[in-house]
């Protein structure tokens, strides 16, 4: 136990938001196939995966979102896989959706004795304990908090089998929104972007890593 909680804690000091990738090394299918995993089975806000992870190997898709990606000038052409995580919007994601009535019934495989009760309880807590349904972009974020969930596990597992990442919130939102649904990813309006994320090899080492002390970030009351 004391060794694989070292090898967890080695992984996240080898992790760094890596500005720039070995163009020339790839990252192998079932590594990548194995971080997707990671971001699949991640935990979500009453268990509703609001996520699509999109990743973008197309030389003239990535070369579209360079021009409004400034956090991704470097990473972007370099990077062995990028990913758009796209969160789902209030279309699809508010109590009474097709998406959620769906998701409850044929993924959760909820039975109908608890599948009312589950509803009226998003619905409670969406309306009343959090107020997401004031406006559709405050169910939007929360929909997108869900996504880091998935992208912190997913830079945490590539981390562990010594594959950098940089996570990348630097975009123009309404460009990458445009861009996106031109070219069909955001479906008809049930998606849209949450953050971005790049994966590969780093070039050079990076300065080590710093932190404010645990004292300053941790109280216990």
């Amino acid at each position: 136990m004391a060794d694989l909680k070292t090898q967890i804690i080695d992984a996240y000091k080898f992790r760094h938001a890596t500005k720039e990738f070995d163009p020339a090394k790839k990252i192998s299918e079932s590594d990548f196939e194995f971080i997707l995993e990671t971001g699949r089975l991640s935990p979500s806000s009453l268990g509703l995966e609001p996520w699509k992870f999109v990743v973008v190997q197309d030389p003239a898709l990535r070369e579209k979102l360079r021009e409004y990606t400034w956090g991704a000038q470097k990473q972007l052409p370099t990077a062995s896989h990028f990913v758009l995580i796209l969160a789902r919007t209030a279309k699809d994601i508010t109590f009474d959706s097709d998406y959620v009535k769906q998701h409850l019934k044929e993924v959760k495989q909820m039975p109908e004795d608890m599948y009312e009760g589950y509803l009226k309880k998003t619905e409670e807590f969406q309306k009343h304990d959090f107020h997401l349904l004031e406006s559709d972009r405050a169910i939007f974020d929360w929909a997108s908090k869900q996504t880091y969930i998935a992208l912190g596990n997913m830079m945490t597992a590539a981390a562990q089998i010594g594959i950098d990442s940089c996570p990348v919130e630097g975009f123009n939102y309404d460009e990458i929104h445009r861009i996106l649904e031109e070219e069909g990813l955001l479906e008809n309006g049930s998606f849209d972007i949450s953050v971005m994320a790049a994966f590969g090899y780093r070039v050079r080492e990076p300065r080590p890593k710093t932190r404010s002390a645990v004292e300053d970030v941790v109280k216990w009351v």
